[in-house]
């Protein structure tokens, strides 16, 4: 399952302080950001449902985070 998620992480560094909360909560999943895309795209792909538990991670971290559906 794909997940897409609409973001303001900014750059690199923002992404890169992110790698470490990400990875130890989606360590069954692999994700990437776009953050060329005008939307700062995060892509993760997971079997498991895990939308608001990425919004919620997030935003705890003061970044607007909102999941994308068809």
């Amino acid at each position: 399952m794909i997940l897409v998620f609409k973001t303001n992480v900014s750059g690199s560094s923002d992404a890169q302080m992110l790698q470490p909360l990400l990875d130890k909560h989606l360590e069954h999943a692999s994700w990437s950001f776009d953050l060329e895309d005008c939307d700062k795209i995060l892509r993760i792909d997971s079997h498991e449902g895990i939308g608001d538990t990425v919004v919620q991670l997030l935003r705890s971290r003061g970044y607007k985070c909102e999941e994308l559906t068809d």
